[in-house]
């Protein structure tokens, strides 16, 4: 059941951070410097990436709330938001700071990071 919990959680915080995207491709690329031509050229890899990814996030709050007793749905919400806008954000930061990216990505992503994460940790309570 733990790996259906996981699975379930990866979808909906991808799926999530797709219509983020989406909505926000234009001031993306923008920010990122990545143009329409590249991004249709990247194939299918990213979103390989992307779903490896988001399993692996789950799979590791999955850990950390059963660890830390959280079960309700508030309880993941809450500590997933924490994960993403606490622990995923600030390092994005520090690596586009370094990067020399605009900030505007560093809170695209980080909003993406944050809400994805919060949806991780609801999910993965909600069953």
């Amino acid at each position: 059941m733990e790996v259906i919990n996981v699975l379930a959680a990866a979808i909906a915080a991808f799926a999530f951070g797709a219509v983020w995207y989406i909505a926000m491709s234009k001031p993306w690329m923008a920010a990122s410097g990545v143009s329409e031509e590249q991004q249709r050229s990247g194939g299918p890899m990213p979103f390989v990436v992307g779903i490896l990814a988001m399993v692996l996030v789950a799979g590791m709050m999955r850990h950390l709330l059963g660890s830390a007793g959280v079960t309700t749905i508030g309880g993941g919400a809450i500590a997933g938001f924490g994960v993403g806008a606490f622990l995923i954000t600030p390092w994005v930061a520090m690596n586009y700071a370094f990067a020399l990216r605009k900030p505007s990505l560093t809170v695209i992503d980080g909003v993406n990071s944050a809400v994805g994460c919060t949806i991780m940790g609801a999910v993965l309570n909600a069953f």
